[in-house]
């Protein structure tokens, strides 16, 4: 009786520990798994994740007359009705973190491509990722499930009813962020060896550089057909490039490259690529043969499986291919990376 009374004493304590939503699957088939509870039928487990039970059944090629089993495993899918990746919920709604377990030698890309398309910054930004890798095992946040507060048990892990900037960590890794540009102490310091003017032209001049600064990410003033240096002086991809290449056997190949849209490497130089023979991490050395240009890109994931890839040896950031002075759509390169 002792041992019946601890198990039922810790069965909560294991629930709770079971919260976690992890999706399954790739859009536009994405879903979540459900294990029938004690008094659970189609309508109380829809109401749980936000989602009618004629969409529950079919999806699960079951018949709503039949109801379910005890234990019995179930899909709940993901659709516009309930899974989100911005906007906002009604006043007595809530939006849920649903998770995704990187599996191995799994880039960002690929799960940002898996999940809707999701911004590949976004991705990052709801992690708090300033890399490009991520280790076997990390679970990732890649959308929100909307509840209704008073009819789903899940909403107590709710983040709100607004789907913004925020950062979703565990509350352990949680770390206050200081703005780089504000530094009290050394305001203070400054205060005290020198005069009211002195501190104001200095605040000025810092509060000039901070605005000014911004207007670099613009990539307007620059044009594909500009002509460059033969480098792009990428010091850090470089590095690693040399770096990488002292430690394995190098490969060379020639090919065309295609395109993809990011907001990197514009000011820093940091440039990505998708090839499916070089393993995420791994920093490939592409140049233009037209005009001589080189660039240094990271590898984020393999290839996409698509038409419009067919035939391709890499994809770049379409930053890389400014700097490689490319024209817009397909063009040759040659690269070399280590094996």
């Amino acid at each position: 009786m002792k041992k019946l009374f601890f198990l039922f004493l810790i069965i909560p304590f294991f629930t709770a520990a079971q919260d976690k939503l992890l999706v399954e699957g790739v859009s536009p088939g994405l879903y979540l798994t459900h294990k029938v509870a004690p008094k659970e039928n189609y309508y109380s487990i829809g109401r749980i994740y936000n989602v009618s039970p004629k969409e529950i059944a079919p999806f699960n090629n079951l018949q709503l007359e039949k109801g379910l089993s005890l234990g019995q495993s179930i899909k709940i899918p993901l659709n516009g009705t309930n899974f989100f990746q911005s906007g906002n919920a009604a006043s007595d709604e809530t939006f849920v973190p649903v998770y995704h377990k990187i599996k191995e030698k799994e880039g960002l890309y690929r799960v940002a491509k898996n999940h809707n398309d999701l911004p590949l910054e976004t991705l990052k930004q709801w992690n708090n990722i300033s890399g490009d890798a991520v280790k076997n095992g990390v679970q990732l946040v890649v959308g929100y499930l909307k509840v209704k507060k008073e009819l789903s048990s899940l909403a107590k892990n709710g983040i709100g009813a607004l789907i913004g900037s925020t950062v979703i960590v565990a509350a352990e890794e949680k770390k206050e962020t200081v703005p780089e540009v504000v530094n009290p102490p050394v305001v203070k310091k400054a205060a005290e060896k020198t005069n009211a003017k002195e501190v104001e032209t200095k605040t000025v001049a810092a509060a000039e550089k901070v605005i000014a600064k911004p207007e670099k990410i613009t990539p307007v003033a620059e044009s594909k057909k500009t002509p460059r240096e033969k480098t792009t002086n990428d010091a850090d991809f470089k590095a690693l490039y040399e770096s990488q290449l002292k430690n394995a056997e190098g490969t060379e190949t020639t090919g065309d490259a295609g395109v993809f849209k990011s907001t990197s490497g514009w000011t820093d130089k940091k440039y990505y690529c998708l090839h499916n023979g070089a393993s995420p991490g791994t920093i490939i050395k592409i140049t233009n043969p037209a005009n001589g240009n080189v660039v240094f890109a990271k590898v984020l994931d393999a290839i996409p499986d698509i038409k419009k890839n067919e035939g391709l040896l890499l994809v770049i950031s379409n930053a890389a291919a400014d700097a490689l002075g490319a024209a817009e759509g397909n063009f040759s390169c040659s690269i070399k990376y280590s094996k």
